[in-house]
């Protein structure tokens, strides 16, 4: 998990940028659910649970955002 983690960490800003469309979205919320079991950060697990099972419809606007502005996507660790 840590490679997960490290990979998608270390993208170029575009292939984040890309990665944060819509349909392609559920790639950064394993990406969260992989950074909160590594922490062991139960709060962040359930709640990427969730977003994995809801599929809220606005995260992708919320990581497009964040991608551009900090070059990284928004999660509670």
């Amino acid at each position: 998990m840590k490679a997960l983690i490290d990979a998608m960490a270390g993208l170029p800003k575009l292939v984040k940028l890309i990665l944060c469309i819509p349909a392609l979205d559920i790639i950064w919320t394993i990406y969260r659910l992989c950074r909160s079991i590594e922490k062991k950060n139960i709060v962040g697990i359930v709640l990427a649970v969730v977003l994995l099972i809801v599929g809220i419809p606005f995260v992708w606007l919320i990581d497009l955002i964040c991608v551009i502005l900090k070059g990284e996507v928004w999660w509670i660790d």
